[in-house]
């Protein structure tokens, strides 16, 4: 009896599988319904009852290295180590992938940046995470200026005030702070204002800026620029139009619209019926923000524009709801394939 257990024994541990249908044959022959460790129990009937507890532990053993075996060849098999040859069947359909594309904004934003570096623009970046001197302090804001508000900021402490950036103009603070004219600069990224989401605004979106500080800037030069990026950005057709404005930091000021894209000037739900769609702000560099970067308002002057990188998009390709942008929905994207 004791061979019959060591020649089990030895076939368990010494068994290889190569195939799926080796490890069936496994299976039946060790741990099926019939198998050969079963009919050593149905023996211990006619054991004699002073060896039947031995008897009894080597069966035992027995199984437990059946069903450990079994456990190992299923996992050598899974993992591929077994010398099974596989062949692909060419008959079978492609499997099918699918292939990402650029983002809508991220387009946008290229092409902003493809447009200025042409007439000599580079790009700079800073923090999202700002503090009141680059955000608010530097850039003139009073004092009692509702951007310095909780209604209107996601404030993440006071005194000292550090606050999620409401613009990328801190990012042109920090530029005009370690660098001297002369300066054009861009300044991509994304802000943060605490306001209701809906199809015309977010509490999240993306600005592109742009600054521009040597001796002799005019106003003449801000339109020329920006009447120049209308026409690369949509099309040689794009009217362009300045409406007087105020900002804390810029003097003179002015709203920037263009002619509708999607009407093209005869009126539809997108420009209100007026034939044209606000798509910035614009105006010279305030002299008191010249000085708090320790550049002399006397000898240099210069403009500075922002934008909304969504509201571009929307009208590049005609995009009425901003939502869609940050919900991810894939049928939406999609139709940006091409891109």
């Amino acid at each position: 009896m004791a061979d019959q257990f060591k020649s089990i024994s030895d076939e368990i541990s010494s068994f290889k599988v190569a195939t799926s249908d080796d490890l069936e044959a496994y299976r039946l022959r060790f741990i099926g319904r019939k198998n050969i460790i079963g009919d050593l129990f149905a023996q211990m009937r006619n054991v004699p009852n002073d060896e039947k507890k031995t008897f009894g532990q080597k069966v035992n053993e027995l199984k437990n290295l059946a069903q450990n075996k079994f456990q190992e060849l299923i996992e050598s098999l899974n993992s591929g180590d077994s010398n099974e040859e596989s062949y692909d069947d060419l008959t079978l359909p492609a499997a099918k992938s699918s292939f990402g594309s650029i983002h809508p904004l991220t387009a946008t934003r290229q092409r902003f940046i493809q447009i200025f570096e042409r007439i000599g623009f580079n790009v700079s970046s800073g923090p999202e995470i700002e503090d009141d001197w680059h955000n608010f302090t530097a850039l003139n804001f009073p004092e009692n200026h509702p951007a310095r508000e909780m209604q209107d900021t996601f404030f993440i402490e006071k005194n000292p005030d550090i606050a999620l950036r409401t613009h990328t103009s801190s990012v042109q603070i920090r530029v005009l702070e370690n660098e001297e004219p002369p300066i054009r600069t861009l300044s991509p990224g994304r802000v943060f204002r605490n306001e209701a989401i809906s199809a015309r605004a977010h509490c999240v979106f993306h600005q592109m800026e742009g600054l521009y500080v040597d001796k002799d800037v005019s106003f003449s030069d801000l339109k020329q620029t920006l009447f120049h990026f209308a026409k690369e950005m949509f099309s040689k057709k794009t009217q362009i139009r300045f409406r007087p404005s105020y900002f804390p930091f810029t003097e003179p000021s002015a709203e920037i619209d263009i002619s509708c894209q999607i009407c093209h000037g005869e009126g539809c739900n997108i420009c209100k019926y007026t034939g044209w769609v606000e798509i910035g702000g614009a105006g010279m560099v305030d002299p008191n923000v010249l000085e708090n970067c320790n550049i002399d308002s006397s000898v240099y002057s210069g403009f500075a524009f922002g934008m909304g990188i969504e509201r571009i998009t929307m009208l590049r390709y005609g995009v009425k709801d901003l939502r869609l942008f940050t919900e991810n929905d894939v049928r939406f994207l999609k139709q940006f394939n091409s891109l």
